[in-house]
């Protein structure tokens, strides 16, 4: 069967492509489910789900610190109860809601008592059983400087080993690996990460799902320029010790956390090595303040970031595929089969999108679309260039499908070419590091 991409644009001209006509669409959930149903009726309905198993996947990466973060951070909670309740009524057995958001995210902050509430009754109403679940393995607060806390046990989650197979073993290093994740120890990582073994931590909540149903925000990345469809299979995983995202050091010491090879910015990341190795105790705030100081005395430009923020991220788009591999691949004891395991669909929150320091600060875009997809990377070059950008210069949309795939897709009924979508573009901020590289030249 050939792969689709339905968008629905949820704004009736170009003059209410603006955030305070647009941000009201989620207090409508009758007119959303209507949208919701319009686009996925073809592919599923009563027949395909009842009895079914149902794993719903947000993109729940951290609790707001912003009011607008409500619209551009996260999954907004009326599309995610929307469609809850759109799945309710094909009478699935079970339905499971869950991701893993970043250790230093306080749950009970990113989900309201309202929104448990509203879970509770719909799971009531249709009685089928509906559990919310945190896919992280541990959480650590920052703030207080608390010791790593472990939230769920080991047993909870699969292990892959990808192997040499892995996308990152091309640029694993010999001896002590340079993969880093920001604020995290990075001795951990050495142990999931080094040549010929790349491992992941699943939740084992995926493996048990017949269907699984991504939610993603459409959004800005630092480190992949845009995250959508294929980013969003990253909250799989429940442990970030688990997920490289760049090689410690600039291009001239064969990292890739920023250009070149500045010994002040290599010092920095030194010192931020000691501190994460020192979360929970009092050295933790001395090394972390020395590394705060020796970056500023770098005098960073936009596409210096200790983070690893810019286009010449080599490591992040390689994690993201290996994880959208054992997806589709990955069988519940670890394995990958040579066929697909389940069928994963992306139902896209871009009605108000994030721009800018995307994904943890973004600001509201007001995109005014819906997606739903069975394939990731098409999906997610139609959003690239809906927000303007080149998908050409994304690393990870250029690797994901380096044959082509399709270039046709639905737009609002309508069989058209993915360049068509040009007319319908808005011009994006980019994350800072990608300023001036991602721009659609159309």
């Amino acid at each position: 069967m050939q792969s689709f991409v339905n968008i629905l644009t949820v704004y009736k001209n170009t003059a209410e492509r603006n955030f305070h006509q647009l941000s009201p669409i989620y207090r409508d959930k009758n007119n959303l489910e209507k949208a919701i149903e319009n686009l996925i009726r073809e592919h599923l309905n009563s027949g395909s789900v009842q009895g079914k198993k149902i794993l719903i996947k947000p993109n729940w990466v951290k609790h707001s610190s912003f009011p607008e973060d409500e619209f551009c951070l996260r999954t907004h909670d009326n599309f995610t109860l929307a469609v809850l309740e759109t799945f309710l009524k094909m009478r699935p057995a079970h339905i499971v809601i869950g991701d893993s958001p970043i250790q230093l995210t306080d749950w009970n902050k990113m989900l309201s008592s309202t929104f448990y509430s509203d879970i509770i009754s719909l799971s009531a109403r249709y009685n089928v059983p509906v559990s919310v679940i945190d896919f992280r393995r541990r959480k650590y607060s920052m703030k207080e400087n608390s010791p790593l806390t472990e939230i769920r046990p080991l047993s909870e989650y699969v292990i892959f080993d990808l192997g040499k197979a892995s996308m990152l073993e091309p640029i694993t290093s010999q001896g002590r690996t340079k993969f880093r994740v920001t604020n995290y120890d990075p001795d951990r990582m050495q142990k999931a990460h080094a040549p010929g073994v790349h491992k992941y931590c699943i939740a084992k909540e995926f493996f048990d799902a017949d269907i699984v149903i991504s939610l993603p925000k459409i959004k800005t990345h630092q480190k992949t320029g845009i995250t959508g469809a294929l980013k969003n299979l990253v909250g799989i995983n429940g442990d970030k010790d688990f997920l490289p995202h760049h090689r410690i050091g600039g291009t001239k010491r064969g990292g890739d956390c920023y250009p070149g090879g500045s010994y002040l910015r290599y010092w920095s990341e030194l010192a931020l090595d000691e501190a994460n190795r020192r979360q929970g105790r009092r050295s933790f705030w001395y090394w972390q303040k020395l590394s705060s100081i020796l970056w500023r005395l770098s005098m960073p430009g936009p596409e210096h970031r200790i983070d690893a923020g810019w286009y010449g991220n080599d490591t992040t788009w390689r994690m993201v595929i290996d994880l959208n591999r054992i997806a589709e691949y990955g069988r519940a004891d670890g394995t990958l089969a040579q066929d697909k395991q389940r069928q994963i669909y992306s139902l896209c929150d871009g009605i108000i999108a994030g721009q800018g320091d995307g994904p943890l600060q973004p600001e509201p875009l007001p995109l005014g679309i819906i997606s739903f997809s069975d394939d990731s990377a098409l999906n997610d070059r139609a959003m690239a260039l809906l927000m303007g950008f080149d998908p050409r210069k994304l690393p990870l949309l250029k690797n994901s499908n380096p044959t082509g795939g399709s270039d046709t897709i639905t737009f609002n009924g309508k069989k058209i070419h993915l360049s068509d979508l040009n007319a319908y573009a808005l011009k994006a901020l980019p994350p800072k590091g990608w300023i001036n590289y991602i721009d659609n030249g159309r």
